[in-house]
């Protein structure tokens, strides 16, 4: 192959896909004898798992860094989201849970927080129904359930850290999120056995296996957190 020709073929193959980190938060409701999980499905004109049911979240932004909390972590949440981290830190680590947080309340109105700690002052865009609402971002209370990154091919791929906390903590909901035009169309409220019968992405579903098993032992327990490197059961390890 000439030059030129190596040149025209390296230019015809897709650019690689950059990984951007991301969060999850599945909300749980646990008054009934069966939990259940708050799931959304997406719009249908959206590029990234158009129609699926998911959990709400999104890309990790700047501002996320940046936010001062009611709360923290457990020592061994904060300890495990550091590890297999190019520069890990505790404001990285703290970033990927307040994204969760930010990305609910985008995508569902609902505000995780507390309101006893004062005035929250925004920073960022994101962050406004917080201080309009007068909820206070907590950490508190959020379990790291599992970590994926997106298979290559597909149209964005995400480095995605889910965590998982209970309906209790939301503080605070603004109406009107939800709606025929906006990221999520429905909203609902599913025990995890129901959820698996929805139109779901692959790596929810094995989340969703992941979360009855830690349901089981004991959500808030120090245990090995599964990382999906390649959206199958097969590329999993644990961290």
């Amino acid at each position: 192959m000439s030059a030129v020709e190596q040149a025209a073929s390296e230019s015809a193959k897709p650019a690689r896909q950059p990984i951007r980190d991301a969060a999850t938060l599945i909300v749980l409701d646990r008054t009934g004898a069966t939990p259940k999980v708050l799931m959304g499905r997406r719009h249908e004109g959206v590029r990234f798992m158009p129609g699926k049911f998911v959990f709400p979240g999104g890309r990790v932004e700047p501002a996320d860094g940046r936010v001062n909390i009611a709360g923290t972590y457990s020592s061994h949440v904060e300890r495990r989201l550091m590890e297999q981290v190019r520069r890990p830190s505790i404001t990285r680590a703290r970033a990927y849970g307040l994204a969760a947080i930010r990305e609910l309340a985008e995508e569902t109105g609902l505000l995780l927080g507390d309101r006893e700690s004062g005035p929250f002052a925004a920073d960022g865009e994101g962050w406004g129904p917080f201080g309009e609402a007068g909820v206070f971002p907590s950490l508190e209370g959020l379990w790291f359930v599992a970590r994926a990154i997106t298979p290559p091919g597909r149209p964005r791929r995400f480095d995605t850290r889910f965590f998982a906390a209970d309906a209790g903590l939301v503080a605070h909901r603004v109406e009107g999120i939800v709606s025929p035009e906006a990221e999520l169309v429905e909203l609902v409220w599913t025990s995890l056995d129901d959820a698996r019968e929805l139109d779901l992405p692959a790596i929810t579903r094995l989340v969703l296996k992941e979360l009855s098993e830690r349901l089981e032992s004991g959500l808030e327990s120090d245990a090995p957190v599964p990382f999906y490197r390649g959206g199958s059961a097969s590329a999993r390890e644990l961290i």
